[in-house]
């Protein structure tokens, strides 16, 4: 391959012209998104049970769900939702099973199941966690339209003309107020026609049907009946004949109900910086560009805006994750643009030459073009992990170009021709070349094979730098040789730059006279040596025991996004919740900070759960202005505006927090899950837990999941009594579901379109308790009676949420953090847990970021375990010895010592991007390391001492080694000074780098030879 390069240079140059080429048309085809695309393992039915309590919804709905769903494969945890009207069950699995698989295997049980869910309870829906399911943008709409107009206008004119632009995936209309038909049923008219509300609801699904009826057939044509049974007008409907006596007396409908054409009751809305609002929660399609999606929307919007002038259509766009998608990717770019830079500077000083940069940095491009194309193969996108990937390797790409040229250079000052020297360098250093390249990679090859959140997050990272840093080894192979051999030996070089390159030059020889001398003086002296190592990487793991390095998940940055929730007593109506919210905006507008507002009441985000849909629910979205520009990072500002709104709004539980990496509400990141089959004890454990967690620094808003209890009235049957006057309890339940919950299956079609028909008490017979009593039913002899007749109505109190976690009862201590790493908090909450051991038949376990961090940390740390073990099985194939790679090993974990102690100056904690460069370290420090001994070893086979060997060695390994290691900091250093919350999340990664990187080439040089030393007197001893 080197021959090749040298004699048909012709060859390199096109096969690198069809490479750019095809980079160029697949960086176009390229999608760029925030993050990739993943499919967590987790599945979620969701059930909708109208009019249903949380108990009601667990024993009907949850529990058959969990008990159906038990049996699939791969299952690593059930937990189970219940709520008013909801069942939400959550299946966690494991990260080897296939998502699509399990969903279907979880549709085929639940069909086997759903006869036997409660008649009122629609069909389970059943779906996975992807990223493709968070909305890239939440529009607000206004219009001097107001009420069903408005409605209908968003729905068959706006809605359509956004839904068929290309990429768009759905698009869900949040608040707006329906037409709506509504049957307002008399309870007094009831009685006195001797009728029940059931009667009513039969009546009209009987008369408002429409049939296919066959076919009318003749010689000459063929024709479909079609009978058109359903309501043409109110009117029609008005005169339903409800009941017939025998006698023949009729009731029509309007005897016995008020039929109005109205609107929906408001059970939730939307508003955009204080103004009413119908929003739109945008979604995109899988293979879809979100930025080129926003991009389509936002221009769809003003066309809009034109066509329906006359209405006032005005939008507002409130969030737009695409915008942070943009801020993000275009910082990574500056970063490696940056980079390439610094790393050219870095070039140019070491070599003294444009033509040596130029022939090591031709490298970079090179390599970056064939990752593109292998990027597109895989279905890759750009986003912030991919470029990530990209800033990282600009340093580490230049280094098998480095390491070829300067060996070389050695050989042209042998006096050979340059393509002499280019192919007898290029050839000798080979398989030492080969050697650091695959050290590089094989650390990242148990990244991705492995399974587990951190290969869901880090593949494609992983992928990428493997890619680029082999497809350098080819280019240090093929161009660098074939530039070396023929450009001239020798290149004017201005005064000035004589000057400057000299006097580095200099600088450099001095710093070489120095080391020699050092590391001659440490040769006597290498247990010394070996122990002043371990002493300061034993001194370094003090910083994280003694808390100057806490443990996080994942750190996404100051975005300038918080959510504050709100929550009222469960008695609070909707008119309640929303003055509010009003009273929230209002003090929100009074802030200079916040740059916009985006209001939601009646429904609460929701991370893992789908939501939360109440009438004393709400949810503010708060948009900051550019941190700059404010005095408080955004998680202080959210703790801020909770004290102030807490003084404005006794009474009113709030929540304030920032936004997720998708910019809405993330799920609690410590989380203590406490199940057991006997409640009561959960219950007091659960307090007790809560009461410790409370008071542990760095907690806020710390509390149970179950939260305070719901007024409910219990409704207790008496049975006989029932059963003795022909009732059964499916008649009595479906007549309270229809008059106090309503029942609207029955569609009104009027112009094509389709409204509800609302059947239910009218709203002056649903105020109290008296009402519930005074409800009819009507037996199967036409006789009738009161529900007091034959049931107790009593006030109670029920719980406001149930949950499960492995199918027995579960109370979760949920709790914020501030100022301090949620890992910290962790191990607080494990040290009371030991101090206080749960009951007999207690489980706990950790959810949300606890949860995640330590799954990732065990992945990391088994990755980290197999790539030591990689390079240790490269390095006995290259040594043919398993004795010698030990002095290769040696020097891997001295990179700790400068890694943790960058962590702590820059107040960093050890995350999963922080954990990601320790493994990166690996390869890193065992190349230069690599350089190292295999040079020694070939001067030892030209009959050098063995020290005489280390000196040497060192002293011409010194260059490359510092050339490699500078680079790659240098390019790291735009990353890790990098600003702005598109930026902060990556810094803890460039900075452990950086450190690593520091501390290990300073102690490599002095450490592999002591190591090497050392080994080799034990091989002398073993063979005495």
């Amino acid at each position: 391959m080197i021959e090749l390069a040298i004699k048909r240079p012709t060859l390199v140059v096109a096969l690198f012209a069809v490479l750019s080429i095809v980079g160029m048309l697949s960086y176009f085809q390229l999608n760029t998104e925030l993050l990739p695309k993943f499919s967590a393992p987790i599945v979620t039915i969701t059930t909708i049970y109208p009019g249903a309590s949380p108990s009601e919804v667990e024993n009907g709905v949850t529990k058959p769900i969990e008990d159906a769903i038990s049996t699939l494969e791969s299952i690593r945890f059930l937990r189970s939702i219940s709520i008013d009207n909801f069942s939400i069950v959550t299946v966690a699995l494991t990260f080897e099973a296939d998502p699509d698989l399990r969903i279907q295997e979880a549709q085929r049980k639940l069909n086997a199941i759903t006869s036997e869910l409660p008649p009122g309870a629609r069909t389970p829906t059943i779906s996975k966690i992807s990223s493709d399911d968070w909305p890239i943008m939440n529009i607000g709409a206004t219009s001097s339209l107001s009420g069903t107009a408005f409605y209908d206008l968003m729905e068959t004119r706006v809605l359509p003309a956004l839904t068929r632009l290309d990429g768009v995936g759905q698009i869900n209309l949040l608040g707006g107020q329906k037409r709506v038909v509504q049957v307002n049923v008399r309870l007094d008219k009831l009685e006195q026609n001797r009728i029940s509300i059931l009667q009513v609801l039969q009546a009209i699904r009987k008369a408002n049907l429409e049939f296919p009826t066959g076919k009318l057939k003749n010689d000459q044509e063929q024709i479909q009946l079609r009978l058109a049974g359903t309501f043409q007008s109110l009117e029609e409907l008005e005169q339903l004949i409800i009941f017939k006596s025998p006698l023949g007396t009729q009731v029509q409908l309007y005897e016995v109900a008020e039929i109005l054409d109205t609107q929906e009751d408001v059970e939730d809305l939307t508003r955009v910086n204080g103004l009413p609002a119908i929003g739109l929660s945008v979604l995109k399609q899988s293979d879809a560009n979100a930025v080129d999606v926003s991009t389509r929307i936002q221009a769809q919007l003003k066309e809009l805006e034109g066509q329906f002038e006359a209405e006032n259509l005005q939008f507002s766009i409130a969030t737009n994750t695409t915008d942070f998608t943009i801020e993000a990717v275009n910082s990574v770019f500056k970063d490696l643009i940056l980079a390439i830079i610094l790393v050219a500077v870095v070039m140019l000083f070491f070599l003294h030459s444009f033509r040596n940069a130029l022939i090591v940095m031709i490298s970079i491009p090179a390599s970056l073009v064939v990752t593109i194309i292998v990027m597109n193969v895989m279905g890759y996108t750009i986003n912030v992990l991919s470029l990530l990937a990209m800033s990282l390797v600009i340093g580490i790409l230049v280094d098998d170009s480095i390491v070829v040229l300067e060996n070389i250079f050695r050989h042209i000052e042998m006096g050979k021709s340059s393509k002499q020297a280019a192919l007898d360098g290029s050839k000798e250093i080979f398989l030492t070349a080969l050697s650091i390249t695959l050290v590089l990679v094989v650390v990242f090859i148990p990244l991705i094979v492995s399974s587990g959140i951190v290969a869901i997050i880090m593949q494609q990272f992983a992928v990428i730098v493997a890619v680029s840093i082999l497809m350098s080894l080819f280019v240090s192979y093929t161009i660098a040789p074939a530039l070396a051999a023929r450009l001239p030996q020798q290149e004017n070089t201005s005064t000035l730059g004589q000057w400057i390159f000299g006097g580095f030059e200099k600088g450099l020889q001095w710093l070489a006279e120095q080391y020699a001398q050092s590391l001659k003086a440490s040769l006597r002296y290498p247990v010394l040596v070996l122990l002043l190592a371990l002493g300061l990487l034993a001194a370094s793991a003090l910083l994280i025991t003694e808390g100057f390095i806490g443990t996080a998940f994942l750190s996404i940055g100051d975005r300038g996004e918080f959510i504050i929730q709100l929550e009222l007593p469960k008695s609070a109506t909707f008119s309640e919740t929303n003055r509010t919210a009003k009273q929230v905006e209002a003090y929100l507008f009074e802030q200079l900070e916040v740059q916009g507002v985006f209001t939601l009441a009646g429904r609460q985000t929701g991370f893992l759960s789908g939501g939360r849909v109440s009438s004393n629910l709400a949810e503010v979205s708060v948009k900051l202005v550019d941190k700059n520009q404010r005095a408080l990072s955004t998680s202080l500002y959210a703790i801020q505006t909770k004290k102030a709104l807490a003084e404005r709004l006794p009474g009113v539980k709030i929540k304030s927090s920032e936004a997720s990496f998708f910019g809405s509400a993330g799920d609690v990141p410590i989380q203590v899950i406490v199940s057991g089959t006997d409640y009561a004890i959960v219950q007091q454990y659960a307090d007790s837990l809560l009461t410790a967690v409370k008071m542990m620094e760095g907690t806020i808003e710390s509390e149970l999941s179950t939260g305070t209890g719901t007024p409910q009235i219990d409704i207790q049957m008496n049975r006989p009594i029932m059963e003795d006057n022909g009732l059964d309890m499916q008649i009595v339940g479906y007549t309270l579901a229809v008059a106090f919950g309503g029942n609207s299956d029955a569609k009104y079609r009027e112009g094509g379109r389709e409204y509800d028909i609302q059947i239910q008490l009218d709203a002056f017979d649903r105020t109290s308790r008296e009402d519930i009593a005074n409800l009819t039913f009507l037996n199967k002899k036409g006789q009738q009676l009161k529900l007091s007749q034959f049931a107790s109505i009593t006030p109670s109190t029920g719980p406001a949420l149930l949950q499960r976690y492995n199918r027995v009862p579960a109370i979760i201590v949920q709790s914020q953090s501030i100022g301090r790493p949620i890992g910290d908090i962790g191990a607080d909450i494990t040290a009371w847990l030991a101090n206080h051991p749960p009951p007999p038949g207690l489980t706990i376990d950790f959810g949300g970021d606890l949860k995640r961090q330590a799954e990732s940390f065990a992945s990391l740390g088994l990755i980290f375990g197999a790539s030591l073990l990689f390079i240790y099985l490269i390095l006995v194939a290259l040594y043919d010895s398993y004795l010698d790679p030990f002095a290769v090993l040696f020097s891997i974990p001295v990179a700790l010592i400068g890694a943790l102690l960058a962590l702590a100056l820059v107040m960093e904690s050890l995350n999963i991007f922080s954990i990601i460069g320790i493994i990166m370290l690996n390869g890193l420090v065992a190349k230069n390391a690599i350089l190292l001994v295999d040079f020694v070893n070939q001067l030892q086979q030209e009959g050098k001492s063995k020290k005489e060997a280390l000196v040497e060695a060192g002293l011409i390994r010194l260059r490359p080694i510092l050339m490699t290691a500078i680079s790659i900091i240098f390019g790291m250093i735009p990353i890790a000074l990098a600003s702005g919350a598109a930026s902060e999340w990556k810094n803890g990664l460039a900075w452990t780098l950086i450190g690593g990187l520091t501390s290990s080439t300073l102690l490599t040089l002095y450490l592999v030879p002591a190591v090497y030393l050392l080994l080799n007197r034990l091989k002398t001893n073993r063979k005495i």
